[in-house]
């Protein structure tokens, strides 16, 4: 199974030195446990574009979907083979990370 790891945070690449290297270290052990996929942090909320496809023109709009103070800051994809398994993986990733990090399952259509 795999989960969408979402990093809270109230700024963006606001990681200290010490912050980035402790998920570096946890990267390696994820690595190392087989439950990498991928990881990321992400642009500023004031550099996303929300596309509106539905109409018969698409619609495109500057900024974030939400106006927030927190915004999903990076994210982790992981391999576990469950819920309870990604839970455990995530308190360390989320203390590497000194974030608060949402744990998802991706949905597979």
């Amino acid at each position: 199974m795999q989960y969408l790891v979402s990093v809270i945070d109230e700024r963006t690449n606001s990681g200290t030195p010490d912050e980035m290297r402790a998920i570096g270290d946890f990267n390696d052990r994820l690595r190392a446990g087989g439950h990498w996929v991928f990881a990321a942090g992400l642009g500023a909320p004031s550099t996303a574009t929300v596309i509106d496809g539905r109409g018969e023109q698409p619609v495109f709009t500057d900024g974030p979907f939400i106006e927030s103070k927190e915004h999903m800051a990076g994210f982790w994809i992981i391999d576990a083979p469950d819920l309870d398994v990604a839970l455990e993986l995530m308190a360390e990733g989320s203390r590497a990370c000194n974030r608060r990090v949402e744990v998802r399952p991706i949905l597979v259509v």
